[in-house]
């Protein structure tokens, strides 16, 4: 039984707007793209313009040149051994194999400052310079950095070298997965997408209020009502 039929039919027709908004923000009308997809895009591209920590990370690496460390890592299986002494020949790091295990002698900041070149190109979006260099695909490339740097974090650790341990997971975290995840995503300053970003927030809030109000119409309208 409808109590109130103006509230009733102003609720319904909120509800209505709004489900036919939400029908197009998942629409893909943005070249080939939903709503959703083009405000996730636009928040990546804002996102990775702050997150760009590599000239840092190349000082730490600096700061490590010299600096010898004598590894034995243990590979998972053997394609991925063949991909890690490519890596490691570009570090010009002395490497001997025995099935899956490597032993490598290497200068820390010469390897750390090889991966971050790489790390920067795909930071850049320049896979094809890194998929040259070793005539591998370049994500591919940069997970096997990354699950490198892990092993050689892993055994510094326990050769209770703390100083070094932390430089190579802070290269691993804030350069190599910071490029493997924004990779091919454009990078924008938050100054620059300001507009589009205050009038995402904004909508964001009156579709909030919108479908609130129409749902408490709807209610009213049915005799339903919140009392103190």
């Amino acid at each position: 039984m409808i109590a109130k039929k103006r509230e009733f039919y102003i609720g319904v027709i909120m509800l209505t707007g709004f489900a036919v908004i939400l029908a197009i923000l998942f629409s893909p009308i943005y070249n080939g793209k939903n709503g959703l997809c083009f405000l996730d895009n636009m928040f990546n591209s804002m996102s990775k313009g702050s997150a760009y920590y590599i000239p840092a990370m190349k000082v730490e690496a600096d700061n490590l040149t010299g600096k010898t460390i004598n590894l034995n890592l243990s590979m998972d299986k053997a394609a991925q051994g063949e991909i890690i002494s490519k890596l490691l020949d570009r570090a010009n790091a002395n490497l001997s194999t025995a099935g899956t295990a490597f032993i490598i002698t290497a200068d820390l900041g010469q390897l750390l400052n090889t991966c971050l070149t790489d790390a920067d190109a795909m930071y850049n979006n320049d896979g094809a310079t890194v998929q040259q260099r070793y005539q591998i695909n370049e994500r591919v490339v940069l997970f096997n950095w990354y699950q490198l740097l892990k092993k050689v974090e892993k055994n510094l650790t326990k050769q209770k070298m703390f100083k070094e341990a932390k430089a190579v997971s802070l290269v691993n975290q804030k350069a190599v997965e910071t490029a493997y995840n924004y990779y091919k995503v454009e990078a924008k300053s938050v100054k620059a997408s300001a507009f589009m970003l205050g009038l995402a927030l904004v909508f964001y809030v009156i579709y909030t209020l919108w479908y609130g109000f129409g749902i408490m119409f709807v209610f009213e309208g049915l005799g339903m009502q919140i009392e103190h």
